[in-house]
């Protein structure tokens, strides 16, 4: 099976998430166009259900799996590896059904009591079916990330977005004379049928590939497999109840801001609306470079979990080293791009500029949650996935008690919970690498933090001069692109003069690996 350099997976994850993205842009404008608001709001509707039970599906499992299947293969244990699918498949099996019947079960009051309107009972009863297939899928995923193969999971990510895209446009314009609400349950078959092909390429590329055989013996391994089944939940457990602990606060936020704003005197259709351009404007922004600061986190975990099965604790402290200097590195003009040229940016996007203030008060100290992702897959690549989930616990209640205390008081109103948002991300950062500190010794050199610092200060600088000329020249959205390509050019080449990105790591890539040599 065809391995990459942790570089290597990385780059293959962001070109995938890249696309991905971009094609599920394209997919949520059809959609739009076809089904109206009202369609789309019953598709949007019913995806929160459906996320919360693919969650509970997949136990965490794709993370445990990668570590426990690199720390197999770094000792050539194949039986091991076979042990980890087998019983990674039953779990998933077992939990999947059980989900799958009891979401069939529980829609009708999921529509009518939770979601409070009965037409979201056809898009959740159609996508029912999605959840063995994603379970599957997850384990698939986790096997080869394990094996430090990142191709299968990004082609299988682009197939599964082109058909979804494909399928789309022809579901719904045929559900659609009967009704929005089989409209959104059309849209919703597409999405399966995305997933269902890209697990049938999954499974082509794990027969094609693998040097197991999981057919023979299947449930005598599992008898056989309780060190297995201890070692898979002591991360895949912890992992769920971090990925939990978000949902339940993403839950419960908007019903705290709505409560603390109205204790603020702000009449509820203005908290709405500033609500919105916190998460509908602000946030889409300041979450942008997290599919870099994701894919990294994906490629880590293996490779961790490879050196530290090999005792090369050197290499162990390399790649978080490596990873945060990468992390920082894609966030750094984030934050100054949104910092130095907000105002334009909202304005070009959304044709206004009312939440700038927020996105400046913000985009400084996200910096750190660029950052936070690959600390929280070195902790779970070092059997420290429950720390990482009190981590999460403790800034989840920090965040939400911050957010009632500031947004009630007037003087802060809906700053307030920007701020609130912020204490969270950067408390459980510093707990995160608090973590790593006690557990390993882990620190940065103050030559590298002395890097970071120099980093983000010139290009502030840069920045500000060419902001104040773009502004000179007069508003122009061709002199704005203009302007931030030419900013984007200065970062490289103080990425290279500060060794942010070195000679070495730039040869393993096969794009740059003849011309360096």
């Amino acid at each position: 099976m065809t391995k990459q350099t942790f570089l290597q997976g990385t780059l293959i994850l962001i070109l995938a998430g890249m696309i991905t993205r971009f094609l599920g842009f394209i997919n949520r404008i059809v959609v739009a166009r076809l089904m109206g608001e009202e369609g789309v709001g019953l598709y949007m509707m019913a995806l929160p259900t459906l996320f919360m039970v693919m969650t509970l599906t997949q136990l965490g499992l794709p993370v445990a799996i990668s570590k426990r299947v690199a720390e197999a293969e770094a000792k050539n244990d194949s039986q091991k590896v076979k042990k980890i699918v087998i019983v990674s498949l039953i779990a998933t099996g077992i939990t999947s059904v059980l989900f799958t019947v009891g979401l069939m079960f529980a829609a009708p009051f999921v529509a009518t009591s939770l979601l409070t309107d009965e037409r979201t009972l056809y898009p959740l009863m159609a996508i029912s079916p999605i959840i063995p297939i994603v379970a599957i899928s997850s384990v698939l995923r986790g096997y080869f990330q394990g094996k430090q193969n990142m191709k299968p999971q990004s082609y299988a990510q682009v197939i599964e977005q082109i058909v979804r895209i494909t399928c789309v446009a022809f579901f719904v314009k045929l559900l659609l004379p009967y009704g929005v609400e089989f409209a959104a349950a059309g849209a919703m078959i597409s999405v399966i049928l995305g997933e269902f092909i890209s697990l049938l390429y999954m499974i082509y590329m794990f027969k094609r590939k693998k040097k197991i055989k999981i057919r023979t013996k299947f449930f005598s391994y599992l008898k056989s497999s309780r060190s297995t089944v201890k070692e898979l939940f002591s991360i895949a457990l912890p992992s769920t109840g971090s990925r939990m602990i978000g949902s339940f606060t993403n839950f419960l936020e908007p019903i705290l801001v709505a409560q603390s704003l109205a204790i603020a005197g702000i009449s509820s259709s203005l908290a709405t609306k500033q609500y919105g351009e916190l998460t509908g404007y602000i946030f889409p922004l300041l979450f942008l470079p997290t599919f870099i600061t994701h894919s990294l986190s994906i490629a880590l975990v293996p490779s961790i979990s490879e050196a530290e099965a090999n005792l090369n604790k050197g290499l162990v402290h390399y790649r978080i080293h490596q990873s945060i200097r990468l992390s920082f590195a894609s966030g750094a003009i984030a934050t100054v791009v949104l910092c130095l040229f907000s105002s334009p940016i909202l304005t070009y996007m959304y044709g206004t500029d009312k939440a700038s203030s927020l996105l400046v008060l913000m985009a400084p100290f996200f910096i750190l949650l660029y950052v936070q992702s690959p600390l929280q897959a070195a902790l779970q690549a070092l059997d420290l996935a429950k720390p990482a989930m009190w981590n999460s616990l403790i800034g989840a209640l920090c965040k939400l008690s911050v957010l009632f205390f500031l947004a009630s008081n007037p003087s802060f109103g809906i700053h307030g919970v920007a701020i609130a948002m912020s204490v969270g991300v950067v408390l459980v950062t510093l707990l995160h690498f608090a973590a790593l500190q006690k557990a390993i010794q882990f620190s940065i050199p103050l030559l590298d933090i002395g890097k970071m610092i120099l980093l983000i200060g010139t290009t502030w600088v840069i920045g500000s001069w060419i902001r104040n000329l773009y502004e000179s020249m007069g508003p122009n959205l061709i002199l704005f692109i203009l302007a931030l390509i030419i900013l984007l050019i200065f970062y490289v080449i103080t990425l290279f003069i500060l060794r942010f990105i070195s000679r070495e790591e730039l040869i393993q890539l096969p794009l740059f690996k003849k011309w360096l040599k």
